[in-house]
């Protein structure tokens, strides 16, 4: 019988670690008939020390290598591995993050979580046929409620995020700037600005990879309001 701290160090050796867990209902939509779903993924840079030592030259390393530890890992137990990234039809990751985890949509769109802050995501997900005995869900509120402050709206240099939108093109004309290297090498400067989580701020080099993959699927977003 697979245990839950089984799972956890097999993802712990690829800098991965469990982020939160359920036992599937026909409305959280999980593929097959599972028991329980884990979910996994990084928070800080560990996942990234380890990526780098096994990455591989192909079009998206970071997706190769999950697939490649999340399916081996999988095979091992007897699981099923899903993917945020294996679509369309895209399987709903963070519907799937807010039944598990302590997670809340922030000022500025991404989840955030009381201890990882904006430095977190999902990398994949176990689907068991057994039903697996998981921790108490963490139910601490978001962070956001009490920040009133609210820094991350306030940083962007050019006024990208607001209480009711995000307007893309002003950050992807930016990016494309020489001012705009500070967000592509040090992450987006409305993420760096919030107070939760900075022991998990990112690495430059993983910090450069997620924003440039984010330039590069977006250059010539229409503007905003077209």
């Amino acid at each position: 019988m697979i245990a839950f701290d089984d799972i956890a160090a097999a993802l712990a050796a690829h800098g991965l670690i469990p982020r939160g867990g359920f036992h599937p209902v026909a409305a959280d939509g999980v593929p097959g008939d599972p028991q329980t779903l884990v979910l996994a993924g990084n928070a800080g840079p560990a996942m990234w020390r380890a990526f780098e030592q096994a990455r591989r030259d192909e079009a998206n390393p970071l997706d190769g290598w999950t697939r490649r530890v999340m399916t081996a890992i999988a095979a091992d137990m007897g699981a099923v591995a899903l993917f945020p990234f294996a679509g369309p039809p895209w399987l709903p990751f963070q519907r799937w993050a807010m039944r598990g985890d302590a997670v809340y949509p922030s000022p500025i769109g991404a989840l955030i979580h009381p201890d990882y802050g904006l430095w977190h995501a999902y990398r994949g997900a176990l689907a068991f046929e057994q039903r697996i005995d998981l921790p108490a869900a963490d139910r601490r509120p978001s962070p956001c409620t009490g920040c009133k402050e609210k820094p991350c709206l306030k940083t962007c240099p050019v006024g990208a995020f607001s209480t009711a939108d995000f307007c893309m093109p002003f950050c992807v004309g930016f990016l494309t700037t020489e001012s705009g290297k500070d967000c592509i090498n040090q992450g987006c400067r409305a993420r760096r600005a919030c107070p939760v989580g900075t022991p998990h701020h990112y690495d430059s080099p993983q910090a450069t990879h997620h924003m440039t993959a984010f330039l590069n699927a977006n250059l010539g977003t229409k503007p905003c309001g077209s």
